[in-house]
């Protein structure tokens, strides 16, 4: 059921536990919306309460980003920078909704995110280390233009990441992704990376190795 009485409108999938859920909340991909992620919500594990949020940048004819990508004459494109961050503080402040309004806990959550949404989920959790246990990133990379600026000041201890993306990508350069393991290793966050022959999607052996891994 899709909610609306939220800055971020979203879907949901509750838990089978009544209280103090881990919640597990989705960040689709520039140029989709809430129902792309949550056609996996049936095949996670039961214990996480899942939200699929829809990004508040709304694209024509349809679609939505969470934030634009100005693409430029030669073929290049840049995200924009300023956008990305007015996204990872509202997403912030949802999450902070979704603690208010569901039987979820206060942190520990675990982020799923996919082409600009694993993008952003890198920007929150290197922001906001308190708030995450879990990052799943898939087709994405770390843009540290979208980082607080202190972020190497905070403790990441607790953090894992599992991050996956394909080898014929063609929206994101795999060679843009193999960069995140070494920079996630010099924070000494714990992570799991793999590579797939397919292109900008999330492949079976790729989804089947994340559910062994949220298990």
């Amino acid at each position: 059921m899709t909610q609306q009485n939220f800055s971020l409108t979203h879907r949901t999938r509750p838990s089978t536990l009544e209280k103090d859920a881990p919640l597990l909340l989705m960040l689709h991909g520039y140029g989709s919306d809430e129902n792309d992620l949550f056609s996996f919500a049936g095949e996670l594990p039961e214990k996480y309460f899942v939200v699929s949020a829809r990004a508040p940048i709304p694209m024509q004819p349809f679609g939505n980003a969470w934030y634009a990508i100005n693409f430029e004459a030669d073929g290049g494109k840049f995200s924009n920078i300023e956008q990305a961050v007015e996204s990872r503080k509202s997403v912030m402040q949802f999450i902070a909704e979704l603690e208010k309004n569901y039987p979820v806990q206060k942190s520990g959550h675990t982020l799923f995110g996919f082409s600009q949404g694993s993008i952003l989920s890198y920007a929150l959790s290197l922001s906001h280390p308190e708030k995450f246990k879990q990052i799943v990133a898939m087709s994405g990379y770390i843009d540290e233009k979208m980082l607080v600026e202190n972020y190497r000041e905070q403790d990441f201890s607790h953090l894992r990441i599992f991050g996956s993306h394909g080898t014929q990508d063609q929206v994101i350069p795999v060679d843009w992704a193999r960069k995140n393991q070494p920079f996630l290793n010099d924070l000494n966050i714990e992570n799991d990376y793999s590579e797939y022959p397919v292109g900008h999607g999330i492949s079976p052996a790729g989804f089947q190795k994340l559910l062994k891994w949220l298990s």
